[in-house]
């Protein structure tokens, strides 16, 4: 049985009004939609890197009605970069339901909001609580891993049976009063102060009874998830490049990864290549040129991208549907996939032209 600390709400507000964010371009005008976009962008991923794709998102999609009326293709292209892309989908979906369903403004009920696509719970705590001051714990990263070290929590914090116990935690913790600024630093003291690997404890205002404190194993709280090698798993990107200087694109099925980004064709090897020329281009290749091997991790595998550069005439015709020729010089607003970004800023760079 765990022990509740009536001053533990008191002490983190106290630490928050010295030493926490304040001025994250989300906690300006805290609206729901605001704090929505916001969060959805920090799932997995950290505050320095969100912040410059969040302002620029903002900018292009201010309302949800805006973010609903937005083709896909534009929603990933201010997304490109920030991985995950499933949360974007999920993003522009929920806006456009919102928007059929809610007269374009976001549920301020947290039933409503749970069922929206890409919304768990923590993610409707939190925004409920940062926006509205709504009294809802969170369960992030961030916070697992204080209540993990602050309780000494055994186990991995992905089980079921330890989610269930610091829920329980989150909850019992959670103030009646001062929510957002709570929520808020909650957040900030995992990201700035409890951080993973290198816990700064003689910050913490919980360093007087948190139990891994007290125990001098900080970073064995909460425990690693058990150790998986990644597989690797190969491909090879066609880059066909016509005589304008145009290279075609193709855009990805919705389901899988990079799911509907514009991406190069791909073989499976580029021994197969001749075979997709064939059937694609009826063999009509110029030249031919293999580039370095590029390797891309997602979560559970690594990919392995062999780029090969094939020059064609201005006037191919490609056997594909849905493909598009992309000029490098004159760049189109699309979603594109992160390797195709680099290559396409080498290609770019180089000025190569296989003509």
């Amino acid at each position: 049985m765990y022990k509740f600390s009536r001053t533990f709400s008191q002490r983190l507000l106290t630490w928050f009004d010295k030493f926490g964010r304040t001025n994250l371009p989300w906690q300006s005008n805290p609206t729901l939609y605001r704090v929505w976009v916001s969060e959805i962008m920090l799932q997995q991923t950290q505050v320095n890197t969100v912040i410059p794709y969040y302002e620029r998102f903002m900018q292009a999609f201010p309302e949800v009605q805006i973010l609903a009326d937005a083709t896909l293709d534009q929603v990933l292209h201010y997304w490109s970069g920030l991985g995950y892309y499933a949360r974007a989908r999920n993003l522009h979906r929920a806006a456009q339901q919102i928007c059929t369903s809610s007269n374009a403004e976001l549920p301020s009920d947290f039933e409503k909001l749970i069922h929206l696509p890409g919304i768990g719970r923590s993610t409707a705590g939190a925004i409920l609580a940062l926006a509205l001051g709504q009294r809802y714990p969170i369960l992030d990263g961030n916070v697992k891993r204080v209540l993990c070290r602050y309780y000494a929590v055994e186990g991995w914090a992905g089980e079921k049976k330890v989610i269930e116990k610091l829920w329980l935690l989150a909850e019992k913790n959670t103030p009646r009063t001062h929510i957002a600024n709570y929520t808020q630093a909650m957040m900030d003291l995992g990201a700035t102060v409890c951080s993973r690997s290198r816990p700064q404890c003689g910050l913490c205002p919980f360093n007087v009874d948190c139990a891994a404190h007290q125990r001098g194993c900080e970073t064995n709280y909460p425990a690693p998830k058990p150790r998986k090698t990644l597989p690797v798993k190969t491909t090879s990107f066609v880059m066909l490049q016509n005589s304008l200087g145009e290279v075609l694109l193709e855009k990805r099925p919705m389901k899988g990864i990079w799911g509907g980004l514009w991406s190069f064709p791909e073989c499976s090897s580029v021994d197969d290549i001749p075979k997709w020329c064939q059937q694609h281009l009826d063999g009509n290749i110029l030249k031919c040129y293999t580039w370095q091997s590029l390797r891309h991790t997602f979560t559970h595998f690594h990919l392995d991208i062999t780029p090969v550069l094939m020059s064609c005439k201005a006037d191919q015709t490609v056997t594909l549907k849905n493909i598009l020729w992309y000029n490098v010089n004159k760049p189109t607003a699309l979603g594109l996939a992160a390797p195709v970004v680099r290559l396409l800023a080498q290609l770019t760079h180089t000025g190569e032209l296989l003509l």
